[in-house]
């Protein structure tokens, strides 16, 4: 049996995280303004996580080589793709466009989510960015179905962005998650139907599709995390937890 596949007790939890969790999202995006540091944000997030019972997924989280991430919550701006590091002296300004990734733990079961929102007025090309990458996730969701495979959430995705004129990021992918924050499978943003693993009743599975307006490559900051886009293109991030219950997807990072 997959390492990623719920029994109902577990599925149940997930349920009740990703709805805090969603809550969580909501709160970060209602202190989003001009002039708000990237470390309050963090300051507020990890304050309504505690409120809520949970945990988060993030702070402390070591990966080898690197190190403990030191937040808990990864922000990222502008050319930033993902964990961006929140900091006193990153100041939110007009134009700006933000991903805001969260993960959390609750009762020994995670979920992981993240949106890209607009600060002030910004520009169409950036508008367009941050729907298509919106619309991206719901075309991968829709896929996430028993019977189906990796491949096809990743083709989906991958043939939607791109028909859009976007850059589809390969480095960093979804994955799976459950009983870890990151759990096999990966769930790349791009692939061939009928490839990869088979998705199976009670998988729970975390799908991120990354774009770019230029091209995807990506490079990492001196601070060992920052992922940035190489040409220093804007790049958009959304994410959600999905279960596959009933045979068919469900979103629990949502509030209900």
């Amino acid at each position: 049996m997959s390492i990623n596949i719920l029994n109902e007790f577990e599925i149940e939890n997930a349920i009740v995280c990703g709805s805090l969790l969603a809550k969580v999202m909501k709160k970060i995006e209602a202190s989003l303004q001009i002039g708000i540091t990237t470390y309050e944000i963090d300051q507020i997030s990890e304050k309504t996580m505690s409120e809520l019972g949970l945990h988060s997924a993030f702070k402390n989280y070591i990966v080898p080589g690197i190190g403990a991430y030191p937040t808990a919550t990864c922000l990222s701006i502008n050319e930033e793709i993902v964990h961006g590091i929140p900091s006193r002296k990153r100041i939110l300004r007009e134009g700006d466009i933000i991903s805001v990734d969260i993960g959390a733990e609750y009762h020994g079961i995670y979920t992981d989510m993240a949106a890209t929102f607009a600060i002030g007025k910004i520009s169409k090309e950036a508008a367009n960015l941050i729907e298509t990458t919106k619309d991206a996730l719901e075309k991968g969701i829709e896929q996430t179905c028993a019977g189906n495979s990796i491949g096809d959430v990743g083709h989906a995705i991958e043939i939607f962005a791109t028909n859009k004129g976007m850059g589809v990021v390969r480095e960093y992918v979804g994955h799976g998650i459950g009983t870890k924050p990151h759990l096999p499978p990966q769930i790349p943003n791009y692939g061939s139907p009928g490839t990869g693993p088979a998705l199976k009743e009670g998988m729970a599975l975390a799908i991120e599709p990354m774009l770019t307006l230029g091209q995807p490559e990506t490079r990492v900051l001196s601070d060992r995390w920052t992922v940035v886009t190489q040409d220093k293109s804007l790049a958009a991030h959304f994410e959600h937890t999905v279960i596959i219950i009933g045979g068919r997807p469900r979103v629990v990072t949502k509030t209900e």
